[in-house]
């Protein structure tokens, strides 16, 4: 970060005491906005791990439905449960801090063909039905886990730029401040020795 450049003299002094106002501002408005997408972090790591678990147990009931299925018709049974026809997902999304992301996903799933074939037993039909489940529940799970990343990401640049604005800009800028009053104090001193010399020798030449 590079030293704050400061004109000599009272105007310099002037500068920095407004950057360094302007600096402890902003920290303190980041500060205040590192707290909020914490919190909203938290919220939405917590959401993401529910949503996780749905997902799992949606796949899991699946998958045993699917045994169950295949124990009573065979693995040529699979094909009364092939679909030609693709999931259609939607993102609601949101802000949060500026922070755009996914609120919700919605999952359309297709509706079987008129002329497709029929489950084979009802163990199949129950799968299907708990795979399309499983389907939004991952799409769920996907929203989830990217909002919850998206704001992650900007809690650690907001709280970098909350660390380089206190442990170094602003620390310069207060050094930076103390050395233009020294010098300025200095000067003074300086011109009101000055001063006095000259009324002194005035007085003397009297």
């Amino acid at each position: 970060m590079p030293e704050p450049r400061v004109p000599p003299g009272r105007a310099g002094r002037m500068r920095l005491r407004r950057s360094l106002e302007v600096a402890r501002r902003g920290a303190g408005l980041l500060d205040q906005k590192l707290r909020i997408l914490r919190t909203r972090h938290e919220d939405l790591l917590r959401a993401e791990h529910t949503a996780q678990e749905r997902w799992h147990e949606r796949l899991r009931e699946a998958e045993l439905w699917l045994r169950r299925g295949l124990l009573l018709g065979g693995e040529e049974a699979l094909a009364s449960l092939e679909c030609t026809r693709p999931a259609e997902l939607e993102i609601a999304w949101t802000s949060t801090m500026g922070v755009r992301h996914p609120r919700t996903a919605s999952c359309a799933l297709p509706a079987r063909d008129p002329d497709a074939l029929v489950p084979a037993n009802t163990a199949l039909l129950h799968a299907e039905a708990a795979y399309q489940e499983a389907v939004r529940a991952a799409a769920a799970y996907a929203a989830a886990g990217a909002a919850a990343r998206a704001v992650g990401a900007e809690v650690l640049a907001t709280g970098r730029r909350v660390r380089a604005l206190q442990r170094h800009w602003i620390p310069r800028l207060e050094t930076a401040l103390a050395h233009a009053d020294l010098v300025l104090e200095q000067g003074e001193h300086e011109d009101a020795v000055r001063r006095r010399w000259a009324a002194a020798e005035s007085r003397g030449g009297m």
